[in-house]
């Protein structure tokens, strides 16, 4: 019954319908994205011998894609793990599905193999929520007095920033501290402006969480404790720091 538990996670999750393409093998089945067509999961019935092992009849197996090799070289030392038999042997593996790996797991690969076979877009929506750290110039643009009047301003659009991110502001001199903690709740707003210093393609919206005082992340302190010697532009925000602004 694995088989089939698997299908309806993929049938409720992603939409995704098995596909029975070979009619020399029936019960091969793939599951595919809807976007870009490609394969995140093969379902198989084979003979044991295919993978090395021993037993009679047919089993039930699943190829998934996993994009880590180094990752891929440690999950296949696990019982019920196995190189990709009939794909990639590089960046796909086969598992059985007969209970040796718990469902829960099989259902979180087949969750990576989806993320890892996904169009850009796709991964983009699928990325978890990140937190950057994003710095203002105030010789282009007074925050501080945009935040005195609204808690919500529209800002720059970073690169590989999406809705739901957290933003640190870092404010330039002579201010060098961070200042905001923002939520985005709205990118890739069209905005076109240019003057020879700045361009802007983009315009993403934040919205004011939580205010810094001056004194607390300055530019010394990110450097000495948190190893940030630059803020030129949007960067992930370090472990250490992220800890000590929350």
């Amino acid at each position: 019954m694995i088989k089939e538990r698997i299908t309806e996670y993929a049938r409720r999750k992603y939409g995704a319908e098995p596909e029975h393409l070979w009619m020399r093998w029936p019960e091969y089945a793939v599951l595919r994205h809807k976007d870009n067509g490609k394969w995140f999961a093969v379902l198989m019935g084979i003979t044991p011998d295919r993978l090395g092992i021993k037993g009679e009849g047919m089993i039930d197996v699943m190829n998934v894609k996993v994009d880590d090799p180094l990752l891929l070289e440690l999950m296949i030392k696990e019982p019920g793990h196995f190189r990709g038999w009939h794909m990639s042997r590089r960046n796909w593996m086969t598992v059985l599905l007969d209970g040796t790996v718990p469902f829960e797991e099989l259902a979180a690969l087949l969750d990576k193999s989806f993320a890892a076979t996904a169009s850009a877009q796709k991964k983009k929506e699928l990325r978890p929520k990140k937190e950057w750290l994003v710095p203002a110039n105030p010789k282009y643009y007074d925050i501080v007095s945009a935040f005195g009047a609204s808690d919500e301003i529209m800002w720059k659009q970073g690169a590989g920033i999406k809705k739901g991110d957290t933003v640190f502001m870092y404010v330039g001199a002579p201010v060098s501290a961070i200042l905001y903690k923002c939520t985005v709740t709205e990118t890739d707003v069209p905005y076109k402006f240019a003057d020879g210093k700045l361009t802007i393609k983009s315009l993403m919206r934040i919205k004011l969480v939580k205010r810094y005082p001056a004194d607390k992340f300055t530019f010394g302190r990110l450097n000495d404790e948190f190893g940030i010697f630059a803020v030129r532009g949007p960067r992930g925000v370090p472990n250490a720091l992220s800890k000590a602004l929350k």
